[in-house]
């Protein structure tokens, strides 16, 4: 999923999204343990789109709080 999608989203289906990310790494990095995960890119895949999700709950965490200061 690109950026873009991803900050239509609210913080909720970023979590949901976040775990369902990351239980799918852990998931390829089994497959690829016992020589099983066909496509080895996936994991690389799925690891940059942690990295997005993470990105944009932290953006928008560092924005409510610049926002907190001003008021």
């Amino acid at each position: 999923m690109i950026a873009k999608e991803l900050r239509t989203k609210d913080d909720k289906e970023l979590n949901v999204l976040l775990a369902e990310a990351r239980s799918k790494l852990f998931d390829h990095k089994i497959k690829n343990g016992i020589h099983q995960l066909v496509d080895v890119s996936q994991i690389r895949k799925t690891r940059r789109e942690i990295a997005r999700i993470e990105t944009i709950l932290r953006s928008r965490e560092i924005a409510k709080a610049s926002q907190a200061e001003q008021e």
